[in-house]
This record gives C-alpha cells, sequence and structure tokens, in this order.
C-alpha cells in the first residue's frame, strides 16, 4: 500500500512538472502580446504575481495604470502572458457579447462550489439563473428585511452589552463577519450559525473563513488543479487528495468534508421540515425556501438537480459573507475617519424613522446620503478589486481607445489566444480618471448626490450597479448584489443610531488580495478595531 501510495503521488509531481515544463517551452515561442506594454517580469517562475498581489501592492498598481493604460500585459504563474483589462469596450466584449468565450476559471471553482451557479458555465448555467433570478426580485427582498432588521438587533445588543460602562475598542470586522453570515443564514438558507453571544463560532464559520487562506498557501494549486481536476472520476479524484502528502491539502479536503455535509443538512432539514412557515428560521421567506418551492413547480425540464441545490448553499454563502463584511468595514472605518460625514448620516437616519417601528423598503430606498456613502464606498473600494477569465477559443478583443505599442503603433483589438488569463481589472475600471474625472481616486459620496457627468452617464461598463464594475456584469453579476445592498443599508441604520464610532491609536492596514481585507500594521490577523461610543 505505501509502495502504491509513492508511486501516485510521482504521478502527480511528475504530471504537475511536465505541464510546467510545456508552459516554459512555450515562452520562447512568438506570442501575440509581445508588442503589448506592461511591466518587466522579475521571476520566471512566478512572473509580476508578487507585484500584483502583495498585500501592500496599492503604489504598484496605481503606478501601472498611470504608465500602460487600460490593458496591460503581465506575467503569471510560469511567466505565462496575461491581461489586466480595464478598457471598456473590451470589458463588454468578455463579459457580455462574448461572455462564452472569456471563461470563468472553472477548475479551482469546481472544487468550491461543485454544480452551483459560481462553477456552472454555459446551458446549465443559464438553467441555473433562470429559476434564481426571481428569488431576488424586490418582492421577495422587501420580504427579508424584518430578519435583517431582527439579525442586526441582535449585533447592537451585543456591542451595546460592550460599551455600557464607556468607550471600548471593539474589532468591528470580527463582528460584521458572524453578522454577515447570520443574516445569509436566516433570510439565505432559514439556518441559524450564530446567536451572536459569547459562544463558540459555528464550524461552518470557521470552515469559509479558513479555506481560501489554506489553498493560496499552497501555490502550486493553481498550476495542478487543471490537470488533477479531469483525472477520472469524483471518487478517484477524492482518492488522488487522500494521497497528497501536505497538510496544507489535507485541511482543504476537511474543510471542503464540513462544507458539504452542512450544505446537505441545511437543504435535507428544509426538505423533510414538518413546521409550519412561520415556524421555521426566516419565517419560510428565505431563498432556499423559495427555491424549493419554484424548483418543485418548474417544468421537470428546467429544475435543478438535488446535487445543485445543495451547491448552492455554499455559493451563496460565499458571495455574501466575506463580500459584505468586507464592505461593512471599510465604511464604518471611512465614517470613523470623517465624523462630519459620520454626523450627516445619523441625522439623516433619525429623520426617516417614524415615531415607531423599523425603516422599510421605501424608507430604506429614500436615503440618498446613505445611498451615496455606499455607492462611493463599493466604486472607491470594492471588496473584490479584479476577478480572472480565460478565453476558451482564440478569438480578438477590440479596445474602445487604441493603445501604444512596444514599436511606437497603434493598436485597436488584441488577438487572443485560446487558454489565455485576462483579468478583469475591477478596481482600475472603477478609478479611472476618464471616467470619473480628476478627484477619481478621491472618496467623495457627493459625487453621487448630483446629476452624473456626461463621461459617467455614458461609460459602455458592463457592470450592474452604477456604471462600476463593483458587483461585475453580464450574465455572471452578482446575482445578490441588492440582497448585498439592502443589508449593508439595515446595519448602517440599526448601528449609527445607537453608537458613534472612531479610529483607535492603532493604524490599520488594507491589504490587498482576491478580497480587500483590513488588520493592524505589523499584525497578519484580519481585523478593524474601532473605538465605539454609545449615543446617550
Amino acid at each position: 500500500m505505501a509502495n502504491a501510495e509513492l508511486t501516485f503521488q510521482n504521478f502527480v509531481i511528475c504530471s504537475a512538472l511536465l505541464a510546467f515544463s510545456w508552459r516554459l517551452l512555450k515562452l520562447f515561442a512568438k506570442h501575440p502580446f509581445d508588442n503589448l506594454p506592461g511591466p518587466p517580469s522579475p521571476s520566471i517562475f512566478s512572473g509580476n504575481v508578487k507585484q500584483f498581489l502583495t498585500p501592500q501592492a496599492w503604489a504598484f498598481h496605481q503606478e501601472i495604470s498611470e504608465t500602460y493604460g487600460h490593458v496591460i500585459k503581465y506575467r503569471g504563474l510560469g511567466n505565462q502572458a496575461q491581461l489586466w483589462v480595464s478598457d471598456p469596450k473590451a470589458l463588454h466584449y468578455m463579459m457580455v457579447k462574448e461572455q462564452d468565450i472569456y471563461s470563468i476559471p472553472v477548475q479551482m471553482r469546481k472544487l468550491i462550489f461543485g454544480e452551483g451557479l459560481a462553477a456552472t458555465l454555459g446551458e446549465q448555467h443559464r438553467k441555473q439563473r433562470k429559476i434564481l433570478n426571481p428569488i431576488f426580485s424586490p418582492r421577495h427582498l422587501q420580504e427579508m428585511i424584518p430578519i435583517f432588521h431582527s439579525v442586526s438587533q441582535k449585533l447592537r445588543d451585543a456591542i451595546m452589552s460592550r460599551v455600557t460602562s464607556g468607550p471600548q475598542e471593539i474589532d468591528m470586522l470580527h463582528w460584521f463577519n458572524r453578522t454577515a453570515l447570520e443574516l445569509v443564514g436566516q433570510s439565505g438558507l432559514g439556518y441559524s450559525f450564530d446567536n451572536l453571544g459569547d459562544g463558540p463560532p459555528h464550524p461552518y464559520s470557521l470552515s469559509i473563513k479558513s479555506l481560501i487562506p489554506t489553498m493560496f498557501r499552497w501555490q502550486i494549486l493553481p498550476l495542478v488543479m487543471p490537470y488533477v481536476s479531469e483525472l477520472g472520476t469524483p471518487a478517484f479524484r477524492q482518492g488522488v487528495v487522500k494521497l497528497i502528502p501536505f497538510a496544507d491539502v489535507q485541511s482543504i479536503r476537511s474543510i471542503f468534508d464540513m462544507m458539504e455535509k452542512t450544505s446537505q443538512e441545511i437543504v435535507r432539514s428544509k426538505q423533510q421540515s414538518n413546521l409550519e412557515e412561520h415556524e421555521q428560521v426566516g419565517g419560510g421567506k428565505d431563498i432556499m425556501s423559495i427555491l424549493l418551492k419554484a424548483n418543485t413547480a418548474a417544468a421537470k425540464e428546467a429544475r435543478l438537480t438535488e446535487v445543485e441545490v445543495i451547491d448552492q448553499v455554499t455559493t451563496l454563502v460565499f458571495g455574501a459573507v466575506d463580500t459584505t463584511s468586507s464592505a461593512l468595514s471599510r465604511i464604518f472605518y471611512l465614517l470613523a475617519e470623517r465624523p462630519e460625514a459620520q454626523s450627516r448620516l445619523r441625522d439623516e437616519i433619525c429623520a426617516a424613522r417614524d415615531q415607531d417601528g423599523d425603516l422599510e423598503y421605501k424608507q430604506l430606498d429614500g436615503l440618498q446620503y446613505l445611498d451615496a456613502i455606499i455607492r462611493e464606498t463599493m466604486r472607491l473600494y470594492a471588496p473584490v478589486p479584479f476577478i480572472d477569465r480565460v478565453a476558451l477559443k482564440d478569438t480578438v478583443l477590440p479596445l474602445s481607445q487604441p493603445i501604444v505599442g512596444i514599436d511606437g503603433t497603434d493598436i485597436r483589438e488584441i488577438p487572443i489566444p485560446k487558454g489565455t488569463k485576462l483579468v478583469v481589472a475591477i478596481m482600475r475600471a472603477n478609478r479611472d480618471s476618464d471616467i470619473w474625472g480628476d478627484d477619481a481616486q478621491e472618496w467623495k459620496p457627493e459625487r453621487w448626490l448630483a446629476s452624473s457627468p456626461d463621461k459617467v452617464a455614458n461609460v459602455h461598463f458592463p457592470g450592474v450597479y452604477s456604471n462600476t464594475m463593483s458587483f461585475s456584469g453580464g450574465s455572471r453579476a452578482c446575482i445578490g448584489f441588492k440582497f448585498s445592498l439592502l443589508e449593508m443599508k439595515v446595519v448602517l441604520c440599526v448601528l449609527l443610531e445607537s453608537f458613534a464610532f472612531s479610529l483607535s491609536d492603532k493604524e490599520i492596514m488594507w491589504n490587498l488580495g482576491n478580497l480587500v481585507t483590513p488588520s493592524v500594521k505589523d499584525d497578519k490577523k484580519p481585523q478593524l478595531p474601532l473605538i465605539v461610543s454609545k449615543i446617550l
């Protein structure tokens, strides 16, 4: 048995080395990107990856944007030529017109999301989207507002218990993570993960928080997975993973097992529940309850399989927790940094509240300064600063503005070879001074209180939210972005009525990555300590 395991491990390692060698040989062949400008590659193995993904790479991103413009050639893992894209016309082709050519990197997503919406392609994705889209309609969202208030009030009570005797430093990221999970748990899944008390966190919460960091510590994974994921049956692939002698890989396997077990438990408990709707968590108004009803009512050929339904759990949680907690953290940090904006927003919220009861959908929608603060924060500080696409076949990418090649010629379109990785540069697109003006790098909520400048109104970005790319675009745009915006509004209203927030003496660093996270300087742990005071 030991010899068999060793032989198989050697096979996996040799396969990865052969794949890497093949990519290395391709570096010396002529490439369509040879004339495109971009930063020099410092490493034949990792290209520019470390420059782009170092947690404090903000200055590097600004520098290359100013130097190279809207389409930038850079080198990825294995020194592969790749593109960093923020040109509006190019993004429209990638996200809308030729979206079936520019695919998500499906192998890694399949690992996390299985057959969920975030990992499916083509007709399967369209079928899932068709049945899920109505669930996020304004009518259904309005019915979730009482849940949003209930969870947000639990958060308020938890914080209040800590500041009753005076102002306290509180890690707000910790509380936003817990709250975001409970919000999507109750309103998305009809399931309670966390009562926001002092008890230990749910194992599922620990799993989803540790998965991505663990995966990215094992940096060979992106090179190996495109090949291992095609090997044999799922059972065979699981056997492959069990034989890989790395602690992080086995941690990933355990995390996946926990996530799958919890997802199955959630869906099957709702399928088998004999409780009346009003007795269920979420009152039967949650996304999963509505999905199960819609799926049962759909024509047989339009229904999702049980596996597809179960895998939507992970999709919903990943899509709603980290991004929402990151966005809330940034908003509260900005308000703590700018007390005049915080006071103005608090005044607007208090003025809108009736003598009794919580703010309803129309009242929340009418809070213009609240809306402006969220829009501006999502523009300038999108929680997800970039996303990947892969060309499934040879194609041509047109540009809205020509770029000047290394040889001095104008380039108006770029040949894209099959297999090319392209990055949708969300942060770069959202901060484009050609569109947003000379103050594009400044946080100015007031820009949303005036009519949009012609350049913004006429921009052809394919984004679904406020002429920005913050929630992506096309048929793969974030399906729950209105859900996320609404829950953020409720959390802001509930907390700002009760508390004032100010900066502590600890310097906060915002770390760039697939998700932007805050931490204290010289401490890698994600956290956002703020001084919280009770409003008398």
